[in-house]
């Protein structure tokens, strides 16, 4: 709303310019979200974060009284920072996804696992908090991470032994993520039931039968 509202005039804009010469070399003005694009969420947080200051000079002014209630309180503003904080992996994984020029296929789990261990560590934080914001966020996560389990879910079996092949070959990752896994179900990377054994086996017969075999 202030988005719209600050931007709406051309006086309007030169005033919140005026509002932030003093301090900043070159003014920029808060955004409007993109529906389509959920990053774009994200974007306009941040931005309006960084102007927090110069939005209530500019909403100092007389003629902008109607629009007071609009100013974000400290309180909501450290909401919104611990939102930004929640939501900061997942832009970094979207962007780095998206800006890459080569294969990506071998990272899939690396950011599958960076992202459920960044929803669970937020999750243990907000665990035993009772203030009401910090219960919906808690909420909210959880429900994001039922998300990301169903699209999760949704990689295997079809498409799984692709994405384990991959990661294998890739010289930094190999077995180790699989170990990793082992390791926090208190399973021993030997035991024929742990990830790394059943991967190892899986991989091993693929190469055989898939790649071995065509090229005798």
């Amino acid at each position: 709303m202030l988005a719209v509202l600050i931007t709406l005039t051309p006086g309007r804009r030169n005033e919140f310019i005026d509002c932030q010469r003093a301090e900043v070399r070159i003014a920029v003005f808060p955004i409007m979200d993109v529906k389509a694009r959920w990053t774009s969420t994200l974007e306009l947080i941040e931005r309006a974060y960084r102007l927090r200051k110069f939005t209530r000079e500019w909403l100092k002014h007389p003629k902008y009284s109607d629009y007071w209630s609009l100013y974000t309180t400290e309180n909501e503003w450290t909401i919104l920072k611990y939102v930004m904080e929640v939501l900061m992996p997942f832009r970094y994984w979207t962007l780095w996804m998206s800006k890459r020029h080569t294969v990506t296929l071998h990272h899939v789990f690396t950011v599958y696992n960076d992202m459920f261990d960044h929803m669970d560590g937020v999750l243990r934080a907000l665990a035993e908090k009772n203030t009401q914001w910090k219960e919906d966020l808690y909420f909210a996560v959880q429900f994001a991470r039922r998300k990301l389990s169903k699209y999760y879910a949704e990689v295997t079996p079809t498409t799984g032994m692709l994405f384990i092949s991959a990661h294998i070959l890739d010289p930094f990752c190999k077995l180790r993520s699989f170990r990793k896994w082992d390791k926090g179900m208190d399973i021993n990377p030997e035991d024929k039931t742990s990830y790394t054994t059943e991967y190892q086996e899986a991989f091993s017969k693929y190469v055989e039968n898939e790649y071995c075999a065509k090229h005798r």
